[in-house]
């Protein structure tokens, strides 16, 4: 056999010609590249914009709402309008409205319009103020009593700007003649301005200057708690046992697949299973943070029992097989070797998971947790909102000063969840292990 002929060597032009193209192949390799990066970096800075501009609009819209104005007036106990007998049946806001108008020096008219009209710049808890201190001390009747108050809501809006008089007289709650009441009592020096504490100190109420935080915070960790006592073990659990120790069938792989399928059900879902078979077949208390835990603990186990199997899957295979090398049981080699390692990736996967559940709404809404609710939750039974829940019925209402408050609870709940995703990054790089 002879040897195959070699093909002649390129000439000098052939040459050029070869490193000309493979020049300009690889320019457009680089303008690719380029456009890639600059797609990738744009996208970023779109989505960056459009966070700022959400971020900066419930900023504006909520800030307000942790500044209140408070006024601080001399309250005489008129004996003719307040009996000892029956402290109960006195008008405490009428009476500390026509004192209002006599320190105004303004008039009050024979049908009483006035008072009434001064009445709406007071909030009702000034008059509850001194009916609760006449009840424990009725020597009061007949003193002064300095009392100290939110003012009402709309003169509050008023104070921080939010209804001013380039607003037409018709299109706004309070007239020429209020607003010029309030001026003088800022003149006078009997509003102060400060940080609202009853934001985190009350709960809800039908007043906005009064409405608090501290029912739907409460109600928020209580649900929680159920969430993660029932979701957290028993997705852990069931991770292991699939990762582990569940043999490779037609009905494992058929549950992985549904476990899949339910991560990305409608959370809406999970609300009408929680209605159908806790409230009316097993008679869970509606609107109770035992009801909206177990709930929301169907809605993140499939994620809890993801993480937990992926953390389980970055454990290198030769820990387990050293275990076992060694003469340990498969149980002992999971849960003393291989179990530790993947801890954080663990704890990561169910702190996500819970930040997930304290920002649904939709199954809350299912259960009846959209309920009314004045007072604070007292245990896992009691009725309770939550903060998304009351994020939904502040922004509602017809009140316009409720809806400064909605942005700050908004801001207290993005609090929260950035708290909670900065504990899972921070228990991540602390403890994970790189292999």
């Amino acid at each position: 056999m002879t040897d195959a002929a070699l093909p002649p060597p390129p000439s000098a032009a052939g040459r050029a010609a070869a490193r000309a193209a493979a020049g300009k192949r690889l320019k457009r390799r680089h303008a690719a590249e380029a456009r890639f990066r600059a797609y990738g970096l744009g996208a970023i800075a779109l989505a960056i914009g459009f966070l700022a501009i959400l971020l900066a609009g419930v900023i504006q819209q909520g800030l307000p709402a942790f500044r209140t104005n408070t006024i601080s007036l001399p309250v005489y106990v008129d004996p003719a309008k307040v009996d000892a007998r029956d402290p109960q049946g006195a008008n405490y806001d009428l009476m500390i409205a026509e004192q209002l108008l006599n320190r105004l020096h303004v008039e009050n008219d024979d049908l009483g319009e006035n008072a009434l009209r001064a009445k709406d710049l007071l909030s009702p808890d000034m008059g509850f103020q001194v009916l609760d201190a006449v009840k424990r001390d009725p020597s009061l009747i007949g003193r002064t009593l300095t009392i100290a108050a939110p003012i009402g809501g709309n003169a509050d809006l008023y104070y921080k700007g939010e209804l001013g008089r380039e607003i037409a007289e018709a299109d706004r709650k309070l007239d020429d003649a209020q607003l010029d009441w309030l001026d003088r009592l800022k003149a006078d020096g009997l509003v102060t301005e400060g940080f609202n504490t009853r934001l985190f100190t009350h709960a809800d109420s039908t007043q906005p200057e009064l409405a608090g935080l501290l029912g739907a915070i409460v109600g928020s960790a209580l649900m929680l708690l159920v969430t993660a006592l029932v979701a957290a073990p028993a997705g852990v659990l069931a991770a292991v046992y699939l990762e582990e120790f569940a043999p490779r069938n037609r009905l494992t792989n058929f549950i992985e697949v549904n476990i899949n399928n339910l991560a990305a059900v409608p959370s809406i879902v999970y609300g009408m299973l929680g209605l159908a078979v806790f409230i009316n077949w097993l008679q869970f208390p509606r609107s109770a943070p035992i009801t909206g835990g177990v709930v929301l603990a169907l809605l993140v186990l499939p994620t809890i029992i993801i993480a937990t199997r992926s953390a389980l899957k970055a454990v290198p295979p030769s820990i387990r097989e050293g275990a076992l090398a060694v003469g340990a049981s498969p149980t002992q080699a999971v849960f003393h070797h291989v179990l530790p390692p993947a801890t954080p990736g663990i704890m990561t996967g169910v702190i996500l998971a819970l930040a997930h559940a304290l920002g649904e709404t939709a199954p809350l809404l299912m259960i009846g947790m959209v309920s009314f609710t004045t007072s604070v939750p007292e245990g896992f039974t009691s009725a309770a909102t939550v903060l998304p829940v009351q994020i939904f019925i502040w922004e509602n209402a017809a009140e316009r000063a409720f809806h400064e408050r909605t942005g700050a609870a908004i801001l207290v709940l993005l609090a929260f969840m950035v708290v909670m995703n900065l504990a899972a990054i921070l228990l991540r790089r602390r403890f994970e292990r790189r292999w």
